[in-house]
């Protein structure tokens, strides 16, 4: 597990993956988006020479993953420009996108600006359960051949799909049409309540541990990367089913592993937690992931409270900090980002 938990939080920690939101833009309208992308509006986005400055600041702290995400990232002219200037820079460049505007042509131009991965939204078997959810007609369609170019282009498919109640009865049969595309690698994400996000009727807490320990079997039965997302339990729970978990594997990395940059240039500790901790117009990444208080407490497992500050899981799961400040967040007052995770249903001690 971590062993450096409740250190200062500073050099011993080096970002392995950075998500860029390179645009608010966007060609869907998904109910559950954090982001509530749509037509642009929000904080002007970076430019091209302020995103190859980002890229040159997060190249001095190693070389992390860099997601670059949306919105949808395809709506930028610019975006093979900014992939190409990071792979020139050493970074492990892939894009996160809905999959919709990817042709063959476009994923060789993706191939040959280094990105190594796509992870593409795909949240049924059923093109009308993924339409609805979408909100467009023939997104579904047209999701799987983005996914069929960028296999023939060569660049690796990672399929991303949301859990809802519309869905969670098909996860089986998402990884198998998945599997049928030539696709090995999916991750499975739970719904945390921040922009659109907060207007969608959620699964219960029942659902979300059974839900994880299904996807953990589906994972231990099949010769696929397979992995919840947004859920840090599964450690606990895979530990519980004896079932593997990876040296130093943690639940959530958030400020730990991983951060985020908005379009406009706000470093948060992950897209769905809303901390803005500094811009990188104004300070340094390294700056900002060095020196930020928040980024501190979210590697300092002293700092949580309630029974996740307690638990004998606390370094090695977390809890879900984004989903702490959502479901405490009360009008106008802020959410506590170090509170207990209130979908655990685990008590401390309790076997």
């Amino acid at each position: 597990m971590l062993n450096s938990i409740g250190d200062d939080g500073k050099s011993e920690y080096k970002p392995t993956l950075v998500s860029w939101n390179v645009t608010h833009r966007c060609n869907l309208r998904c109910a559950h988006c954090y982001m509530d992308a749509g037509d642009g509006g929000g904080t002007p986005e970076l430019s091209t020479g302020e995103g190859k400055m980002l890229i040159d600041q997060v190249a001095q702290t190693g070389s992390p993953v860099m997601i670059l995400s949306g919105g949808e990232p395809l709506m930028r002219d610019d975006i093979f420009e900014i992939a190409g200037y990071g792979t020139h820079r050493g970074l492990r460049m892939v894009i996160g996108t809905n999959g919709t505007l990817i042709d063959g042509r476009t994923a060789v131009r993706l191939a040959g600006a280094g990105i190594r991965k796509a992870a593409i939204s795909l949240d049924s078997a059923d093109p009308g359960v993924h339409d609805r959810f979408r909100g467009v007609t023939g997104a579904w369609e047209r999701a799987v051949a983005g996914i069929e170019a960028c296999r023939d282009a060569g660049i690796p498919v990672q399929v991303h799909t949301t859990v809802t109640l519309q869905n969670h009865r098909e996860l089986e049969a998402i990884a198998e049409f998945g599997e049928e595309l030539g696709v090995h690698d999916f991750q499975f994400f739970f719904l945390v309540p921040t922009g659109r996000g907060k207007e969608v009727v959620d699964i219960s807490p029942e659902m979300y541990e059974a839900l994880i320990r299904e996807i953990l079997r589906l994972r231990a039965d099949r010769d696929l990367s397979i992995r919840p997302t947004c859920a840090p339990q599964y450690v606990r729970i895979a530990s519980t089913m004896g079932l593997p978990v990876v040296e130093g594997e943690r639940g959530c990395i958030a400020g730990i592993r991983y951060c985020r940059i908005d379009p406009g240039g706000e470093v948060t500790p992950c897209p769905y937690l809303p901390l803005g901790l500094g811009n990188i117009r104004k300070t340094s990444f390294a700056e900002i992931w060095n020196g930020s208080e928040v980024f501190r407490n979210l590697r300092s497992g002293d700092a949580l409270t309630g029974k996740c500050g307690v638990c004998e899981y606390r370094s090695a799961c977390g809890g879900c900090r984004a989903r702490a400040y959502g479901l405490t967040e009360e009008g106008s007052q802020a959410g506590d980002y170090l509170a207990e995770d209130p979908w655990c249903l685990y008590e401390p001690g309790v076997r």
